[in-house]
């Protein structure tokens, strides 16, 4: 009897060739070293590491998680040990896995993050950037540049000018009244590709307190419960836009990581399923092999964008 063919899973991000569709997001792996024990990284298509600011950072006070129906609040607040302690600590570390890695890069102004990838570019090791400019738990920086187009076109444009060594990936807001405009400003401004789409500002009272249930006062809203919303934002994103899209919101099964493909998107990121299973991202390598495998589907290619040859 002869075996079945071997799925083919490697994708194309712009100029980045990932063996497979499956990465771990920012903020929800670490820097990636502390799942090693747990995850087999080169399994993994890629692996984003937690933020990293020109300066060491505190974040928010404690507690940083709080659970709700079909997700997760999240206020962490971008701690993180800066980039240059990232690059002198944890970076040489990573590069003895066969993964590619992204580096999250994030300011509180325009300086800063050309400041970020100003050191980033003197490393070695790194796949690309992933440019945050909508994380919602922040006084500052985070939301106030990806909800504006005139600051995207500033910030990005910025960042693809001091950016030579490598791709720069930008990691949009949900919580913006037009995402395929802001798509297309952070395009034309120099982004190699798109990450859609960062939490949902939200809060969690306690009701007998009237207290928030976060150390902030508001914070992150991620999970299953996002992920009908966050598809449509990768959907409309892709009609308008050339680059490629990196889907994240939602994703805890093969089906999910299937809907987001059939939308335009060209790969995925896994977030706050990490928490409750650290290995769910690799163990969606394993399942999404399998599951083309019964489908008889051996390309990515095959389902990628499959939700427009349907509706014309």
């Amino acid at each position: 009897m002869t075996s079945a063919a071997p799925v083919d899973l490697t994708v194309q991000v712009g100029a980045v060739r990932l063996r497979n569709p499956i990465l771990a997001a920012s903020g929800t792996f670490g820097y990636g070293v502390e799942f090693a024990h747990l995850v087999d990284l080169k399994r993994l298509g890629g692996l984003v590491v937690k933020g990293l600011s020109r300066e060491p950072m505190e974040g928010a006070p404690a507690p940083r998680l709080c659970e709700t129906p079909a997700g997760m609040l999240n206020a962490v607040g971008l701690q993180n040990i800066g980039v240059q302690a990232f690059v002198a600590e944890k970076l040489p570390v990573l590069r003895k896995y066969d993964t590619a890695i992204i580096a999250n890069v994030f300011g509180y102004s325009v300086e800063d993050y050309i400041e970020v990838i100003r050191v980033l570019e003197d490393a070695d090791g790194l796949a690309a950037y992933e440019l945050n400019i909508s994380c919602p738990n922040v006084k500052k920086g985070g939301m106030q540049f990806g909800g504006d187009s005139a600051l995207v076109a500033e910030v990005v444009g910025a960042a693809r000018k001091a950016a030579i060594k490598r791709p720069l990936w930008v990691k949009l807001s949900p919580m913006v009244a037009d995402i395929g405009l802001i798509a297309r400003v952070a395009e034309a401004a120099g982004a190699n590709a798109l990450t859609i789409a960062n939490t949902y500002p939200a809060m969690a009272v306690d009701p007998w307190t009237g207290k928030s249930r976060l150390g902030n006062q508001t914070g992150g809203l991620s999970g299953p419960s996002i992920k009908p919303i966050t598809l449509r934002l990768v959907w409309e994103s892709s009609k308008v836009i050339k680059i490629p899209i990196l889907g994240v919101g939602g994703i805890e099964s093969v089906e999910d990581v299937l809907q987001y493909l059939a939308v335009g998107a060209t790969a995925v990121q896994v977030g706050t399923a990490s928490f409750t299973d650290p290995r769910a991202s690799e163990r969606l390598v394993g399942d999404l092999e399998r599951a083309l495998l019964i489908a008889k589907t051996f390309t990515i290619s095959e389902i990628r964008g499959r939700f427009f040859t349907d509706f014309g």
